[in-house]
């Protein structure tokens, strides 16, 4: 059994937390949060954060769905298991564990940067489950939060780097933290302290500056996997950020390998539209039919 870890402390009014035990000593326990009722809408997080970063998205949308917020397995809450891969066909796997062990069908996923590559490959993979995808700045093209600007191509770099490179990835000061997440808004007030709190939190669990390393050196696995786009059946929604990290060619090559797919481009955004526009998000999942 896995060790009892404290939970967030952050609580979102109206959820509970739940986890999923682990099938084998190779993969973790996965925590979730869930809320609503209704039909399944999952929630998958980015880089470096956790389910609560759905936290102003949830409320707006759990009047009419079931909502699964999960944390990314070694993310969050999620069990961290030593030397256990962070590429994105075993993130992938964590999503498709949610999906099959709930026995979620007909399932709406949402996805922004990371969770949106895993939204699309994990549709790829389950056509039978997951009836539409909504994926929000997708990060699959190089450079990624190394575009948010010096700060983040520093720390990005040296966490990366051999040798230095573990002892980098464990020191996290709030001021650093703080000013790469602002690097992803438009609005840079949409961070609130509280949450950059948690996410240092977090960051103190024993193995996480692994983790944060190892999906680090992994993100090039979530470019090869732009390859499974086109196997996607479901519908597909693509919103970006005016001000994503992405630029207007990454978008257009998505829009190339997904041509059926809707499009939206929400005006002084960033990466982060959970955080600062979930109206958006919300708008686009309560007008579906």
């Amino acid at each position: 059994m896995p060790a009892q870890e404290s939970g967030p402390t952050i609580h979102l009014p109206g959820t509970t937390s739940h986890t999923i035990p682990p099938r084998s000593d190779r993969e973790g326990q996965l925590h979730y949060l869930k809320a609503g009722s209704g039909a399944p809408v999952v929630l998958l997080h980015t880089v470096r954060t956790q389910a609560e970063h759905f936290r102003h998205l949830v409320p707006l949308i759990a009047g009419r769905y079931t909502v699964y917020a999960l944390d990314l397995p070694g993310m969050g809450h999620s069990e961290i298991v030593p030397g256990a891969s962070y590429d994105e066909p075993a993130m992938r796997a964590g999503v498709k564990r949610l999906l099959t062990e709930l026995d979620l069908n007909d399932v709406t996923s949402v996805g922004e940067s990371m969770g949106a590559v895993l939204a699309l490959t994990t549709a790829a993979d389950l056509p039978e489950r997951v009836r539409r995808v909504v994926a929000v700045n997708a990060y699959d093209f190089r450079g990624g939060i190394a575009r948010s600007g010096l700060l983040a191509r520093v720390v990005v770099g040296g966490v990366l780097a051999p040798g230095v490179g573990p002892v980098i990835a464990g020191v996290e000061p709030r001021p650093v933290l703080r000013k790469i997440l602002r690097g992803g808004l438009g609005d840079r007030t949409a961070l609130r302290e509280d949450y950059v709190d948690e996410l240092l939190r977090v960051g103190t669990r024993p193995g996480y500056p692994t983790v944060a390393r190892a999906v680090y050196q992994a993100l090039p696995s979530l470019i090869a996997a732009r390859s499974r786009y086109p196997e996607v059946k479901a519908p597909v929604h693509l919103v970006y950020g005016e001000k994503d990290w992405s630029r207007p060619s990454d978008r257009e090559a998505n829009r190339r390998l997904l041509p059926a797919a809707g499009f939206t481009q929400v005006p002084k955004a960033g990466h982060f539209i959970a955080l600062e526009r979930p109206d958006v998000l919300a708008g686009l999942l309560n007008g579906a039919d």
